[in-house]
């Protein structure tokens, strides 16, 4: 019992460990949405609650100048699914590991499952050395993390309101938040080619409507990375995760 404890633990510190770098950029992201919600309107609390019930950065940004323009709550909707399809993809990357977990930590998991914590979870999953009946505990550090950061990031935007003067910059952060991220599984040529695509594609499609080009960077990269990998190929699996990876956030950045 000792010893399953310490492999918990320790699984869960290096989680913790592996998302501190990709902070420094997750920081000023939630420090701009929390000045943008109450420069939009909202309130406090509603400008918290968004990022804990939502708990998304990109579809939080989308929403806040929909909410300030009163557009329909369908198109609101619409586009913020649009933004956050990739979520279906990172699922389907980490389900063969969390086939076995029960329900209660799936769910808990699936709401924790971010980019920042997708992209460090999914290289230490596809680590043979360590024990599958612990990885979970690797992304529920990764996803705390985050989650504890993002929020306090965000309360201390609704804290400053407009104080912070636009000559900042912060938001060129988002850019080199994914640029840290994808460079890791760049390690192959499928995947290269993937988020080449993928960001061909997102800079083309830009102009189209709700966010679309998103998605349609996401399919087009991940078609490009299977096509060039060939069927039969060694490490399918291990490729495929990294494919997903690059693809949906490469187009996300651009």
């Amino acid at each position: 019992m000792g010893a399953e404890s310490h492999m918990k633990r320790s699984e869960f510190i290096a989680g913790v460990r592996a998302e501190l770098p990709i902070l420094l950029g997750v920081i000023p992201f939630g420090l701009i949405f929390g000045v943008l919600a109450i420069g939009a309107g909202l309130s406090p609390m509603l400008a918290q609650a968004m990022s804990f019930i939502v708990f998304a950065g990109s579809a939080q940004f989308i929403a806040i100048p929909l909410l300030g323009a009163g557009v329909a709550t369908a198109v609101l909707w619409l586009t913020t699914f649009i933004v956050n399809v990739r979520h279906m993809l990172y699922s389907a990357s980490v389900a063969p590991f969390m086939q076995q977990l029960p329900a209660r930590w799936r769910w808990l998991l699936a709401y924790l499952l971010t980019d920042e914590a997708y992209v460090v979870s999914i290289l230490h999953y596809n680590d043979d050395t360590v024990s599958d009946s612990h990885k979970h505990y690797f992304l529920l550090g990764a996803g705390l993390t985050l989650w504890t950061t993002w929020q306090m990031s965000t309360a201390a935007g609704v804290f400053l309101g407009g104080q912070v003067p636009n000559s900042w910059g912060l938001d060129f952060t988002l850019a080199l938040t994914f640029m840290a991220m994808v460079m890791p599984v760049l390690k192959d040529r499928p995947s290269v080619a993937a988020a080449l695509a993928a960001g061909i594609v997102a800079v083309l499609a830009n102009s189209l409507p709700y966010k679309m080009g998103l998605m349609l960077a996401a399919v087009t990269g991940i078609i490009v990375g299977m096509l060039i990998e060939g069927r039969g190929a060694k490490g399918e699996g291990r490729r495929g995760s990294s494919l997903v990876s690059c693809a949906s956030r490469f187009g996300e950045q651009s």
